[in-house]
């Protein structure tokens, strides 16, 4: 079967090959491991197998608070697939210590990793094949149109947004889940080559790493700042408005361990604010809070709007963020026209280089650290001292190595 390649344009070139839907697992669906037996025969047969193991979790985001894994999906050369329930078997570590000695293959490992080191599972090094499709110039990178632009495999995905905390899962989310690892290792094969053929492959390597050693984040400063639809509020008395509402939804919402937005959507909290109701009932007569479990908690909710109402100015949210970092793009003409005009420049720089490499802007470079570089300038221009700022603020040495020389001439403004 022929790999196709990405072009300039990020659009697969040569030839196409012939797309295959993959209906079933070609050993079938392995049984659910949900016992200690079942684990421990799980263990033996990966310990046995070779090479690297496609691994896989299921969430069930959009309908829990927790970001815990509810599925987890293995698959290894003479080891054959498996299933693992994690609520069943709470503790993997004993599978995650016979599987040290060799690559782990995740799509998008960012969002894996964390809920698999839950289980007891920490790679002990990582091939990312999102990852490794973006670094190539591929223009789209989920899992199924990899696959599909790879392979020439069709995958369905039509279960990646359900509830995987469901119990029993149906046998078609299983077929899902276990199709998921079936072609993995086939992918990272055709991938890794392609990055070598482009030059890239230590580069990648170098990307793979960070995403495997990066640190949890820490708790976020004003997360309910990131209220959907808050832009279009004006009044620090409307932010505090959202701040209550957001921070008891949050409490309610990490007790049940629900989804957030199940117990109250954003644009209930938004138009709620928005229509500063007089009473109790003027917000429960709101086309927003139509729902009934929204109803049967109205006097929570105006609580905590009358709470932020009463709030003295001192008390009141500010505006603008606070943080370590530099102002939202958006500010910089008002706060720096200077640094406004300087970001700009090194912007452009970046994306001329990005185009030149074939992938996206912020894989060449974290925009974070454009950002920074940006606002915060060297005390000396020159390449040593970019190269150094850039690496402080995060860049890795691949990125460094590209980037240095060109956002060193972009930082001076043009001679006039």
């Amino acid at each position: 079967m022929t790999t196709t390649r990405p072009g300039p344009d990020g659009e697969v070139t040569g030839d196409e090959p012939e797309v295959t839907p993959l209906l079933v697992p070609r050993e079938g669906v392995p049984p659910v491991t949900q016992t200690a037996a079942q684990l421990a025969d799980v263990v033996a047969r990966f310990a046995a197998g070779t090479g690297p193991i496609a691994v896989d979790a299921e969430r069930a985001s959009g309908y829990r608070y927790s970001q815990r894994a509810y599925l987890v999906q293995l698959r290894r050369e003479g080891a054959g697939s498996a299933l693992v329930d994690p609520i069943a078997c709470p503790d993997l570590s004993l599978l995650g210590k016979v599987l040290q000695g060799d690559e782990w293959v995740l799509h998008a490992a960012s969002q894996d990793i964390p809920c698999l080191a839950e289980v007891g599972m920490e790679p002990p090094a990582v091939f990312d094949t999102e990852l490794a499709g973006r670094l190539a110039g591929f223009e789209r990178v989920g899992l199924g149109a990899m696959v599909e632009n790879v392979l020439g495999y069709r995958l369905e995905k039509g279960h990646s947004a359900a509830d995987w905390s469901t119990r029993p899962l149906p046998d078609d989310w299983l077929v899902y889940a276990a199709l998921d690892v079936e072609v993995l290792l086939e992918l990272r094969d055709a991938l890794e080559a392609e990055l070598d053929r482009q030059g890239k492959l230590e580069w990648a390597h170098q990307e793979f790493e960070a995403v495997r050693l990066a640190p949890a984040p820490g708790p976020r400063v004003d997360p309910w700042r990131r209220t959907s639809g808050i832009h279009r509020l004006r009044t620090r008395r409307q932010l505090a408005g959202v701040r209550a509402m957001w921070e008891l939804r949050d409490q309610m919402a990490r007790r049940r361990d629900t989804a957030p937005g199940r117990i109250l959507p954003d644009a209930a909290i938004i138009g709620a604010v928005s229509a500063a109701p007089a009473t109790s009932a003027d917000l429960v007569a709101l086309p927003v809070f139509k729902g009934r479990s929204t109803r049967r908690h109205v006097d929570v909710w105006w609580g905590a709007l009358q709470k932020a109402a009463a709030l003295t100015e001192e008390h009141l949210p500010q505006s603008v963020p606070t943080g370590d970092g530099p102002p939202p793009p958006s500010r910089w003409a008002e706060r720096d026209p200077v640094a406004a005009k300087r970001l700009a420049r090194v912007r452009s720089a970046v994306t001329e280089l990005a185009e030149a490499h074939n992938m996206p802007a912020e894989n060449l470079v974290p925009p974070d650290s454009v950002r920074r570089l940006a606002w915060n300038l060297p005390a000396a221009i020159e390449v040593g001292a970019v190269r150094a700022a850039l690496a402080g603020y995060g860049a890795r040495p691949w990125q460094v190595d590209l980037v240095a020389e060109a956002l060193t001439s972009a930082l001076p403004p043009p001679p006039e």
